[in-house]
């Protein structure tokens, strides 16, 4: 097994390039971005924040399938790069699987981030890809001041966009955040 770092999700944010978490490995000063979508992005935030949707998201589905059959999420990896694709897998306990003999479930980054946030789970990343994909966390200051000025105002727009889609699951979500940040702002 390759030299891996337990990480944090340091940021999360909305760049030029697109959606991005910042994964930050412990004792480093450094983070590595990985670009994903929007929905992702919300699902992260949303097990980041300890918020409970209404009705259960795939993740929420998936953790709940695992726990009806005496499984756990016991960490995540991000463990690849290979032609500029991240690749993470889930490392899964319980039943006949053991912590020397566990399940291991390929999956996006993402998804792997979204279950992590949830479970409060460990995060592992590969020192390999630390080392290629590292960047400078003073790099990120400037553009996480940015954004927190303007995430609420995205969120807005996010929530004026799915109400008008009929959206209203997703409403509520985002309605959940924006409640969240105001009362973080006070």
């Amino acid at each position: 097994m390759k030299d891996m770092y337990i990480s944090e999700i340091w940021s999360i944010l909305k760049t030029s390039h697109g959606n991005a978490v910042l994964l930050k490995p412990k004792d480093k000063e450094v983070a590595v971005p990985i670009f994903i979508g929007t929905l992702e992005m919300q699902s992260i935030l949303i097990g980041k924040d300890g918020l409970n949707p209404v009705r259960p998201h795939t993740h929420d589905l998936f953790l709940n399938m695992l726990a009806c059959v005496n499984l756990a999420v016991k960490k995540i990896e991000v463990f690849e790069l290979k032609n500029d694709v991240f690749h993470a897998r889930l490392i899964i306990t319980g039943g006949e699987y053991t912590n020397e003999n566990p399940l291991i479930l390929d999956s996006r980054p993402s998804d792997a981030l979204a279950i992590a946030a949830r479970k409060k789970c460990p995060i592992y990343i590969a020192s390999s890809i630390i080392e290629q994909t590292g960047v400078e966390l003073s790099y990120f200051m400037n553009e996480i001041e940015e954004i927190s000025d303007n995430k609420y105002k995205s969120l807005r727009e996010q929530l004026e966009q799915a109400v008008a889609e009929e959206e209203y699951e997703q409403a509520a979500e985002i309605r959940d955040l924006l409640k969240m940040l105001e009362s973080e702002a006070k």
